[in-house]
């Protein structure tokens, strides 16, 4: 429900991923309620396999989550070189957290209306 982009936490100079609820849903509340139980989810777990989150904001009606940036490749990218082995796709899904690399594209975060400061 929402877009991944890398991005920069520039109070602590390091990579993250911003989840964005997309513009279309900007004003259903049914959707920020979504959003923030998701944020209050991801804040109540622990665990190797689940990003980290490190907070939830809002700026200029954008909500959006920062998370622990998890590299590696997109599932997209590698379903799109075949299927996956059994032991491929047990492997995956233990290392990976759920969703973590959904739709992310390098982006520079800063103040302006294109793109968000991290921080």
């Amino acid at each position: 429900m929402g877009e991944v982009y890398r991005a920069l936490d520039t109070r602590l100079d390091r990579e993250v991923a911003i989840k964005v609820l997309p513009e279309e849903l900007a004003d259903d509340e049914e959707r920020h309620a979504r959003f923030a139980r998701e944020a209050r989810m991801l804040a109540s777990l622990n665990h190797a396999n689940v990003a980290r989150i490190h907070g939830v904001d809002e700026d200029g009606g954008v909500y959006f989550l920062a998370l622990e940036l998890i590299e590696g490749e997109e599932l997209a990218t590698r379903l799109a070189r075949g299927r996956l082995a059994v032991e491929e796709g047990s492997t995956s899904a233990a290392s990976s957290p759920p969703g973590s690399k959904r739709r992310t594209r390098p982006v520079s975060c800063t103040a302006t209306s294109s793109h968000r400061t991290c921080a």
